[in-house]
């Protein structure tokens, strides 16, 4: 069985929408696009930290936008990861039907999700992807969210922890705090929430 593995920039109050840049996702409007980048342009261990991430980067599930942002980059561009043209990638998509992407498969459904987690390979990867993230969530099929939490709020956008949130326990298993005041944090699934009466 595979793990499935969150990876995001977030704000302190859960936005992950648009962190690269102004035109990466404006939905409903949204105008803070590119909102991480003051910080990495001043912030070298945010770069350190990414650039361990993507070296560990073996298999990579995308919703649709964000895989269409990576395909979009990265077929011409093999540094300074370049196994991200080679490893497995696993896009998911109702309309997608010949990705041009080299190895890419196309998952419809749940179902889908839930037997490629269930197959043998390498972990996975998941970066954006919002509305992907609700759904594995929901189907409890996240066992790790490696986060880089901004110290900054913006009030509107795409939120890691909405409608697909369910109940569970997480673990940090790493952290640290970065120069410009970002929290690098490493959760691992920890089982059921556990209460206490008084």
């Amino acid at each position: 069985m595979r793990k499935i593995i969150v990876v995001e920039f977030i704000t302190l109050d859960g936005v992950i929408q648009a962190p690269s840049e102004s035109k990466e996702d404006a939905a409903e409007g949204f105008k803070y696009g590119g909102w991480m980048g003051p910080y990495f342009d001043k912030d070298s261990v945010l770069g350190e930290e990414m650039e361990k991430q993507m070296k560990e980067t073996s298999g990579l599930l995308l919703g649709r936008k964000t895989y269409d942002i990576f395909a979009g980059y990265w077929p011409e561009h093999t540094e300074p990861w370049p196994q991200i043209n080679r490893i497995s990638k696993y896009v998911v998509s109702t309309t997608l039907k010949n990705p041009a992407w080299i190895n890419t498969e196309v998952i419809n459904d749940v179902e889908g999700l839930k037997k490629l987690k269930n197959s043998d390979g390498p972990d996975l990867q998941v970066y954006g992807s919002a509305n992907l993230v609700q759904t594995l969530m929901e189907h409890d099929m996240v066992d790790e969210f490696w986060l880089k939490i901004f110290p900054i709020t913006i009030g509107i956008g795409k939120r890691l922890f909405d409608k697909g949130t369910i109940p569970a326990s997480f673990k940090v298993v790493e952290s640290k705090i970065s120069p410009s005041g970002v929290i690098i944090a490493y959760y691992k699934r920890d089982g059921e929430v556990k209460t206490i009466s008084i």
